[in-house]
């Protein structure tokens, strides 16, 4: 029996503690949990959106194969979250860790409020497509049927996300 193995896009950020470190933890267990890590980000510095007035994000993008289902993947991630301390106490706030599921595969999901893949405000957020079409800049958005550079080109999200050089 073969794993049938899907390439999942996810956004990692974090705008408290030790954000790269946060970053870095992050992405090693989702290596153990979740798949192997095939494609990584560059880290960028992103303003706050949403609620803008507390401190800037770290965000990263990553690109992993993984044998899980969708609820399966979602489940892991806010598993890892919580390993991580993340406590979700408003909406937009603050946040240790955040990690999003951006695609998985070609599918389109949506299941309640909680899986909605692609991810639906997506195409709306620089903070997602610009570390995304670092990685994946041919990808397309099932839905809207353009790639993610197509999309970042299109975008009039003006906030601020500048990458952070090591």
């Amino acid at each position: 029996m073969t794993l049938d193995l899907k390439k999942a896009y996810l956004l990692l950020g974090s705008n408290l503690g030790d954000r790269a470190l946060l970053l870095g933890e992050a992405t090693q267990l989702i290596s153990k949990k979740v798949g192997d890590v095939f494609a990584k980000s560059t880290i960028y510095e992103t303003a706050a959106w949403g609620k803008t007035d507390q401190p800037s994000f770290l965000n990263l993008a990553i690109g992993v194969t993984t044998a899980l289902s969708p609820l399966q993947l979602l489940n892991t991630v806010l598993e890892i979250e919580n390993m991580l301390g993340r406590k979700r106490l408003e909406k937009w706030g603050a946040r240790l860790i955040d990690i999003d599921i951006v695609l998985y595969a070609d599918e389109i999901i949506s299941q309640g409020y909680d899986l909605r893949i692609p991810h639906p405000e997506m195409q709306h957020r620089k903070f997602v497509l610009q570390p995304l079409a670092e990685i994946a800049p041919l990808a397309k958005h099932p839905v809207f049927k353009k790639t993610i550079t197509e999309m970042l080109e299109d975008l009039t999200d003006f906030l601020t996300v500048e990458k952070i050089i090591d």
